[in-house]
């Protein structure tokens, strides 16, 4: 088990995974403030939340959090891939 990263299944908000998957996608929490049209104090407060939730001590630690639980992906990697179409005109 990878020090500082939660193994349990915790609930976010969608207000949560939304910053979350900010944060993956490399935002400050002022950027995140800016995209979600609220304050940089509130994201803070949400930023606390879910470090608390997740039991992970960084940024680097929850994303890693948030890949191990299928709440972010990036190029195709930990995410739910549907099977390419069948193109019946190829051999």
């Amino acid at each position: 088990m990878a020090i500082g990263v939660s193994h349990t299944s915790v609930t976010l908000s969608d207000r949560e995974l939304q910053v979350v998957e900010l944060v993956a996608a490399g935002l400050t929490n002022q950027e995140i403030a800016d995209k979600l049209d609220i304050s940089k104090r509130t994201v803070d407060n949400h930023m606390s939340n879910i470090l608390t939730k997740t039991a992970t001590g960084n940024r680097v630690a929850l994303v890693r959090w948030a890949m191990e639980w299928g709440k972010v992906c990036f190029d195709n990697i930990n995410c739910c891939v549907l099977p390419a179409p069948v193109d019946k005109g190829v051999f």
